[in-house]
């Protein structure tokens, strides 16, 4: 990192998950404000997963546009552009007056949260070694458990308080506080720039590499997997289950504090076993919650509970995927790379939420039917992400063991796992 002023490890490492809070307490909160917007909007229930799938379909062509053009600016100021557009974005989500504006601004909101996701990864990875670099990225995704913890069941109780629209508002708001904060004390981030190359990296090239393929092909599914289920969850809590509106932001209060701790944990197990060997867990905890929540509700065990376990094992899958791509580009062209990443992550999780969509219908009482049916494709997708994690990690350990050439240390793909990281 090329800076005027030197910053920590740890001072970067809050600042960026400071920004991602915001970024991910935008999508998250969505969702399980569903039922309330649906029914302020006279929109059904089982179209719920449609808005999640609008911004997220956004989040992909983001991806895709910014994979031409991210690697060429300081990573700050391209921090900056992108979350002041996500701010805008979310307070215009508080003005819909329908499914079509809503649709339409949520999907801005992605244009500019997909690329926001993209540079803070970038970022972290470009500051952190290799080495820490599990660790690291468990904490930035600590985020999400901290918008789970607190910002979920705050959009939560403010939307009783108020209505559906005030959320939108207030994390418009709390967004140009972080992000100003974190920009000004964010040194200069200009290190991929000042690298020397003598191989310019094609957009091709980033669809050629075995170990791109399989990258983006693990990304796509185990987005997928988590989609198809979670734009749902608040719906089938309250319909299916009967659990009080009242009580709703109980569950991810509890999940968020649980995952919160998991993911350090997870992040520091990923540097010591591997990405393989903890995400497989994580997938296996991931089958089991869908089992107990969706399928064979035990009586005997709280639902908050049984969420609260669904938070962890997705939480687990996470770090263990998000740390082993990290390791797949080069700094000169991992903004690049990591936004093609963000757009197939975006794709899957858009065909995810889409197809749920299509799935489920809506029931006497606003209950969801067809339940079973995801559970069940989310699970099949799932049982093939062992397998991808496998192929991922020993693809990068027999790059990383190979003998560098002058030409191939610049190729996309080799700076992974060792100390250029």
């Amino acid at each position: 990192m090329s800076s005027p002023r030197a910053v920590s490890e740890r001072a970067v490492i809050f600042l960026i998950g400071a920004v991602q809070f915001v970024n991910i307490l935008d999508f998250v909160m969505v969702m399980p404000l569903g039922p309330d917007f649906a029914a302020g909007l006279g929109i059904a229930t089982s179209h719920i997963g449609t808005i999640g799938a609008a911004y997220t379909a956004a989040g992909c062509v983001a991806g895709v546009a910014g994979s031409y053009f991210l690697d060429r600016f300081d990573r700050r100021k391209a921090l900056a552009v992108a979350m002041l557009g996500l701010v805008v974005s979310t307070a215009a989500g508080g003005l819909a007056t329908g499914l079509t504006s809503l649709l339409v601004t949520r999907a801005l909101a992605g244009l500019f949260g997909g690329p926001a996701t993209s540079l803070a990864m970038s970022i972290i990875a470009d500051v952190i070694p290799a080495e820490r670099r599990g660790k690291a990225m468990g904490a930035v995704m600590g985020a999400f458990s901290v918008a789970s913890v607190l910002g979920v069941p705050m959009a939560l109780k403010v939307a009783r308080w108020s209505d559906w629209r005030m959320p939108f508002f207030m994390v418009a708001g709390l967004g140009l506080l972080l992000v100003a904060a974190a920009i000004f004390f964010l040194p200069p981030l200009r290190g991929h720039l000042e690298r020397k190359s003598d191989h310019t990296v094609t957009v091709k090239e980033l669809f050629t590499r075995s170990d791109v393929l399989l990258s983006y092909s693990m990304t796509l599914l185990i987005n997928a997997a988590g989609f198809v289920i979670i734009p749902n969850i608040s719906g089938y809590v309250q319909f299916n289950l009967g659990y009080p509106r009242a009580e709703l932001e109980t569950i991810y209060f509890v999940g968020g504090l649980v995952s919160f701790v998991t993911l350090r944990l997870a992040g520091k197990a990923v540097d010591k076993q591997g990405s393989f060997w903890v995400g497989t867990v994580g997938v296996g905890l991931f089958m089991a919650t869908l089992y107990l929540a969706f399928i064979q509700l035990p009586t005997s065990v709280p639902l908050v509970a049984v969420f609260a376990l669904f938070f962890l094992s997705n939480g687990v899958r996470n770090v263990a995927y998000s740390t082993l791509t990290s390791k797949v580009p080069d700094p000169t062209i991992r903004a690049r790379f990591m936004s093609f990443q963000s757009a197939v992550q975006h794709l899957g999780a858009a065909g995810g939420a889409f197809l749920s969509a299509q799935m489920l219908t809506d029931l006497p009482g606003g209950q969801l039917g067809g339940m079973g049916s995801v559970v069940a494709v989310s699970m099949a997708l799932s049982l093939t992400l062992p397998v991808m994690f496998f192929l991922v990690e020993r693809r990068l350990r027999t790059r990383d063991q190979a003998p560098v050439t002058p030409v191939a240390a610049v190729e996309l793909g080799t700076g992974g796992g060792s100390s250029r990281s």
